[in-house]
């Protein structure tokens, strides 16, 4: 069967014998239904185990709400002016209501960006501030040992409403949820001491029972108090396709299984050789970019496999602390070592791609030099052919071979055998 790889702007092929191959995973299509702030506005109105937010809140409390910065897709302007109607419904003043916006460890907003993210109607009624690191409050140390210091403006609030986008997360199982606390508008030691455990197998994308990042977020989250959440699942042009409001565990939760049915895909058992394409320009522009496809196909590779991973990497590495830590490390496992010392953004993806070379040998098919790939210990190709011929040579003619030729959107995971 000839199957076909977008890589930057033009595509690549490769004939793969049908006895071999084990299936094409393609993103599902997208359901219909009422999205954009429709959907806002639906969730609000039946939020999921807990009741409406304006029978939560009371005139004369203090209101936090904790949203994403703007290194993520999260549409604050689009969810907020529904959300600032249901608190009024509830008696909150606009003077008692802030916008905190979640760094996390990235940079600070300029005010133009806090004005952009919160939309014109919440910049007008209410305070939109960035998260302050340097004033926080000690609400105690999880079971894990994470501190748990939070911002002072969202610690003594009266009432705490996290929002966020739902995606795959690679070690935190999902985004959204109570992640806005805990790393949102934590301290730098804090998120070290969570972001830590990424090193551990359980920390993989798509899983929450028993994944040690999730469940310290959320014990976090729960030493806090989250009164309620508004997520979103956005389409692929990041517009709102579905709102999830109420409980911080159970309607994050409702979020990760609607967010299953679009891009989970379930296969019969691991492969011994993934072709996986992060699916061409934009999304393969750079290795930092393109590392999210690898990531899930890691997913599908047994132990001893090799990854065939299909991207331009035109401009370069791309993040510079992820750069720096791949073009400096002297073993793959050094990088591991380094991040659960030192956790920095950047740095994590690094980590993630030593953690996949653990398990699996990833043949990196781009257009970087060769001698920089082995850098990286990568192995180097031009072709995907080229780096398919050579996978079979190492796992064997009768290699069980699974395609990804969208492999950021698509998550396999193992059908579990019937008892």
């Amino acid at each position: 069967m000839y199957l076909e790889f977008k890589i930057g702007t033009s595509r690549q092929g490769v004939e793969v014998d049908e006895k071999n191959l084990m299936g094409v995973l393609e993103p599902n299509k997208l359901p219909p239904g009422p999205c954009g702030e429709e959907a806002v506005k639906n969730a609000l109105a039946a939020p999921i185990g807990a009741r409406p937010l304006r029978q939560i809140v009371h005139k004369g409390e203090t209101v936090a709400i904790v949203t994403s910065d703007i290194t993520r897709p999260m549409p604050t302007h689009a969810v907020m002016p529904a959300l600032l109607d249901e608190l009024y419904a509830g008696g909150v003043a606009p003077e008692d209501i802030t916008l905190v916006f979640a760094l996390g460890s990235h940079r600070g907003h300029s005010e133009e960006e806090k004005r952009h993210l919160a939309g014109e109607r919440a910049w007008a009624e209410i305070h939109c501030v960035d998260l302050d690191a340097a004033d926080c409050v000690d609400i105690g140390t999880t079971s894990r040992g994470t501190p748990v210091d939070i911002d002072r403006r969202v610690a003594r609030a009266d009432r705490r409403i996290c929002l966020g986008n739902i995606e795959y997360h690679y070690f935190a199982g999902y985004s959204g949820g109570a992640k806005a606390i805990m790393p949102g508008v934590s301290t730098r030691a804090a998120i070290q001491a969570n972001h830590s455990a990424m090193v551990l197998p359980e920390a993989r994308a798509g899983r929450l029972e028993g994944n040690p990042v999730r469940e310290d977020i959320e014990e976090a989250a729960s030493m806090v108090g989250v009164d309620f959440i508004l997520n979103v699942v956005l389409d692929p042009r990041k517009q709102i396709l579905r709102a999830f409001a109420g409980d911080v565990t159970a309607a994050h939760r409702a979020g990760c299984a609607f967010l299953d049915t679009l891009y989970q895909k379930k296969i019969p058992q691991k492969a011994d050789i993934v072709l996986v394409s992060q699916g061409g320009a934009p999304k393969d522009l750079n290795l930092y970019q393109t590392q999210k496809a690898l990531d899930n196909a890691a997913q599908a590779v047994r132990d001893g496999g090799v990854i065939v991973l299909i991207g331009s990497c035109k401009e370069g590495l791309g993040e510079e602390t992820f750069a720096q830590w791949m073009e400096s490390a002297p073993t793959a496992r050094s990088l591991i070592e380094r991040i659960q010392k030192e956790f920095r953004l950047g740095g994590h993806k690094a980590a993630a791609i030593a953690m996949v070379l653990e398990k699996a040998e990833v043949y990196l098919v781009s257009e970087l030099e060769d001698q920089q790939v082995e850098q990286l210990f990568l192995k180097p190709f031009h072709t995907v052919a080229e780096a398919y011929r050579a996978a079979l040579a190492r796992c064997g003619t009768e290699a069980a071979v699974l395609a990804m030729p969208y492999g950021g959107s698509t998550l396999p995971r193992v059908e579990k055998p019937l008892l």
